[in-house]
């Protein structure tokens, strides 16, 4: 049996939204069609997006669903850009998620963007000095700033809304993929201008996300066609998800402060019981404030992947603290954005607990993590040797 420790990664989709999803499903109609089909899948729709509204504190019209968090990003992060044809600088933290640095990447090779990251300081958190530095010097020139709410390798809680207070006019965005359901977000109390949330994190299904953005507001869409979505995310709108993205975003908000109670004590538990089972071992995320579940711990003397597999074999799943492109392995940017070396965060995990898991299940895992590392060691230096 399987311990499942990456729910930062995608979380189990919960029963709520199982049900939302089997009844949808099986409604015949177009929510863009004018015959009483159609008209009745709309209705579950508009029901859906005004009950998920509530949940984040926005308008209903300010909820744009798309299909994943990623192109939500995508819109946000080009949408502004190519709004403000007069302004070429993005600002952004050093540890975004790649569904932020790689269309902003993409805008400096083909648009002539150019790009700002906010240094993290080592308590995983945006430099907000060297940001009011950048608003007062180069305010004129910037698009869109775009910081995430939590960090989805470090579990760090960002001051959003100092960013907003430090940016004035400067439209701001903030990918709270990982932070929806699992501490407070209120879009309105934020007074961000736009924000990305997704269901696959929150117990809901995949392929399923939405932008926030502020009424009265366009971006230039990067997909068009039928129109939806106030014309900025054309594309058959997916009731089945979204009605059952609602429902666990319901779900998870109602429990969310037992689950945050009940998630982080078990993140305690395991970290004290690790640093107790390897005594060397680095924890790099950060305890407070940020998310309840996840662990950023560095072995040294090991490569993740070979940790990973180990893992596996024990049948544990977790994560590296590194990403992957192209299937060529790399430190991992959040890590090294911290302060490590790139050998250090190539020796990471991350391990992220979510409401599904036990005491019990963490035992297991504590009982073998010194072998794991331990072999793990020895294959590092065969492979140093070789």
């Amino acid at each position: 049996m399987t311990i499942y420790l990456d729910h930062a990664a995608t979380a189990p989709i919960n029963e709520a939204a199982i049900d939302a999803l089997n009844t949808q499903v099986r409604k015949l109609g177009n929510a863009s069609s004018i015959h009483n089909p159609g008209r009745a899948v709309r209705k579950d729709v508009e029901d859906a997006r005004h009950k998920l509204s509530e949940l984040v504190g926005a308008n209903p019209s300010e909820i744009i669903f798309t299909g994943s968090g990623t192109e939500a990003n995508n819109l946000a992060i080009k949408g502004f850009f190519w709004q403000a044809p007069d302004r070429n600088v993005i600002v952004t933290s050093a540890f975004e998620h790649h569904a932020i640095l790689d269309p902003l990447e993409w805008l400096v090779e083909h648009e002539a963007a150019e790009e700002i990251r906010i240094p993290i300081t080592k308590a995983g958190v945006i430099d907000l000095d060297f940001l009011r530095n950048i608003v007062a010097t180069r305010g004129s020139e910037i698009a869109v700033i775009s910081v995430m709410h939590s960090n989805n390798e470090l579990g760090s809680i960002q001051p959003i809304a100092e960013v907003v207070k430090i940016t004035g006019n400067i439209p701001v965005h903030t990918d709270a993929v990982q932070s929806f359901g699992k501490v407070e977000f209120d879009f309105a109390k934020l007074g961000v201008t736009a924000a990305t949330i997704s269901a696959h994190k929150v117990g809901g299904p995949l392929g399923i996300a939405a932008l926030i953005l502020r009424r009265g507001l366009d971006l230039t869409p990067i997909l068009h066609g039928g129109g939806q979505e106030r014309e900025i995310r054309s594309g058959t709108l997916n009731a089945p998800s979204i009605v059952a993205f609602t429902a666990a975003a319901e779900y998870a908000i109602a429990n969310q402060e037992f689950n945050f109670a009940k998630i982080r004590e078990l993140r305690d538990y395991f970290i004290s019981g690790l640093k107790s089972c390897v005594p060397d071992v680095t924890i790099n995320s950060i305890s407070d404030p940020a998310l309840p579940g996840i662990v950023n711990a560095t072995f040294s003397g090991t490569e993740s992947d070979a940790l990973l597999l180990l893992l596996d074999t024990e049948g544990i799943s977790a994560s590296a603290g590194s990403a992957c492109s192209a299937g060529v392995p790399r430190p991992s940017h959040v890590l090294v954005a911290l302060g490590l070396s790139e050998s250090d965060a190539d020796a990471s995990l991350r391990i992220s607990i979510g409401t599904t898991n036990t005491k019990a299940e963490i035992d297991q895992v504590l009982a073998v993590m010194p072998s794991v590392v331990e072999r793990a060691r020895n294959a590092f230096v065969v492979s140093g040797l070789n």
